[in-house]
């Protein structure tokens, strides 16, 4: 596995992709089994260099929203990436044209073909400079969040920074934090509010060009969902309405009085446990070390997997000014390099993230052998049930990173999926509705929000926060800016998650076993049909959601 420093790729520009997809062209006019299995080989390998480069440019930008460079780069690729999506629709569209449909998914595999149905339906050339615009958007939003600058305790740190004081035990201090942070978005509100309008009307009039009466249709189909669709998303939701909701609210008004408090505040919620929350042992690099020791006892080949993420450099975990918020993984496909982003802040989030987005990697790793890039990732809802599954199924072995504390951190993390599940619903219901009346007001769009959050997290009170209060707080969540309709995904992954973590109870070496299988199917299958064929069951099935909630129920509510 490659070091990130090692990794280079040719910068695309629109000639050599003309001259690259020509080249294939003219393969694939030419006759015969192995002329054509060439092409296809050579188209793929175009599509990962071209992948590369781009997720090179990502990373580093993320890395310093403040470089000029990285900025260039970044914009670069804003720009490119339409450019490469015309040359592959028109191969895409060339082949699913063709009569011999069976001998086209024996050389590529049935489900890609599949997914390249959808696709040609996400593009034409006359979208192109929209996504470009898009993209730039999106840039800005990253760039603007990562640009906050907020003294708190006579430190100047970023929102990415704020993480520690939103969860003091000191009350005053986690209140002081919320008001920091809703002060940022308050300041910034009318510009975050113009991004997102032109985002809004950007995406509709591509979902108008292409034939749709609104975004909803189209950006299930950017999803490349291919086994559901608004409805049975609908139906989930009121499934987490009718499950998760009512335990949430029993949880915190235990809480509440628990802790004594007349009301429970928007700024209590993030502080699950009297003595506060559980922090792991030691700084970074004893968390890296003892994680890297917990992995290799669950299983050798995720233990050895994490020793090449370290000693291969491909973790960036601290915080810094510039550096842009949340955390991610992302894959380098011609290297098959996975990498890992994150803000680690000192808290228990640093164990959150760090597990989270290693089940992401190990997922690329077990999958990178997958014979087309189609299949390196699967859709994002099957994604999350790598990441999510492994934060359950490490669970038992968290006394290595807390000590004494990991009961307490186990509870924590039980009810942070909670919340989870009703934040992601809320999310999701805000996008439907923003993207089915996309001439709707700001001021429209904030009274959306705040209607939302009193469906899925009735309990929420914001105080004295304002900009909050008056149904602001949805900006904080950047997937609702760069990736709509991805954010319900995390809740339909945490069922199956839920599901793994209840199998390994009685059997930790047979259920990883089922889980590195279902790791190197990478996106063979669609997400039912990979869920299924791990023997699990899919969240849109009548009771997967209560079935999957019990084990949660019985330790949150003995």
């Amino acid at each position: 596995m490659a070091r990130l420093s090692d990794i280079v790729s040719p910068r695309p520009t629109e000639q050599s992709l003309a001259e690259c997809y020509d080249a294939i062209e003219r393969a694939l006019d030419r006759p015969g089994i192995e002329a054509r299995t060439q092409a296809l080989a050579d188209w793929d390998a175009a599509k990962r260099e071209v992948e590369t480069w781009i997720t090179l440019a990502y990373i580093r930008f993320h890395q310093d929203t403040a470089d000029i460079q990285a900025k260039a780069d970044q914009a670069h690729g804003d720009a490119i990436k339409p450019k490469a999506t015309a040359h592959d629709i028109r191969l895409k569209r060339r082949l699913l044209a063709e009569r011999d449909r069976a001998g086209l998914e024996q050389l590529v595999g049935a489900h890609a073909v599949r997914l390249w149905q959808l696709d040609v339906t996400t593009f034409d050339p006359l979208i192109a400079s929209d996504l470009v615009q898009e993209a730039a958007l999106v840039a800005r939003y990253t760039e603007l969040t990562g640009s906050a600058k907020l003294v708190i305790d006579g430190r100047t740190v970023n929102l990415s920074g704020l993480a520690p004081y939103l969860q003091d035990p000191d009350r005053e201090v986690r209140h002081e934090a919320a008001r920091l942070r809703w002060s940022f978005f308050a300041d910034n509100g009318a510009e975050l509010d113009r991004i997102f309008d032109q985002l809004v009307g950007l995406r509709h009039g591509m979902a108008r060009k292409l034939g749709h009466e609104n975004f909803v249709a189209l950006g299930y189909q950017r999803m490349r969902r291919t086994d559901y669709g608004p409805t049975d998303v609908a139906a989930y939701r009121d499934q987490i309405v009718a499950e998760v909701v009512p335990l949430m609210t029993r949880i915190l008004e235990r809480r509440r009085v628990e802790f004594g408090w007349d009301h429970l505040r928007a700024w209590d919620e993030p502080i699950t446990d009297p003595k506060g929350n559980p922090t792991p042992i030691g700084d970074q690099d004893r968390l890296i070390t003892e994680a890297r020791r917990l992995f290799a006892a669950m299983d050798p080949r995720l233990g050895q997997f994490s020793d090449m993420m370290a000693e291969q450099g491909l973790l960036d975990l601290d915080t810094r000014p510039t550096k842009a918020r949340g955390g991610f993984c992302t894959m380098l496909p011609t290297p098959r390099t996975p990498f890992i982003f994150a803000n680690f802040t000192a808290t228990h989030h640093d164990v959150n993230v760090l597990v989270h987005e290693m089940g992401h990697a190990f997922q690329c790793w077990e999958s990178r052998r997958q014979p087309v890039i189609e299949y390196l990732w699967p859709t994002m809802d099957a994604c999350e049930i790598h990441s999510m599954g492994l934060e359950y199924l490490v669970r038992p072995s968290l006394d290595r990173l807390f000590g004494d504390a990991a009961d307490r951190y186990r509870h924590l993390h039980l009810v942070q999926s909670l919340g989870q599940f009703t934040m992601c619903a809320a999310g999701d219901h805000f996008q439907h509705l923003v993207y089915e009346r996309p001439t709707a007001s700001s001021a429209e769009r904030h009274e959306m929000w705040r209607t939302l959050e009193r469906r899925y997290m009735p309990w929420r009170d914001y105080g004295d926060l304002a900009y909050p209060a008056m149904g602001g707080s949805w900006q904080w969540i950047p997937h609702l800016y760069g990736s709509p309709f991805y954010f319900i995904d995390y809740a339909l992954a945490l069922c199956v998650a839920m599901q793994l973590g209840a199998k390994s109870v009685g059997d930790p070496a047979g259920t990883f076993e089922t889980y590195a299988a279902l790791c190197a199917c990478g996106g063979s299958a669609s997400f039912v049909d990979l869920v299924q064929g791990a023997g699990l069951i899919s969240p849109f099935a009548d009771g997967a959601l209560a079935a999957a909630l019990a084990a949660a129920k019985r330790e949150l509510l003995p």
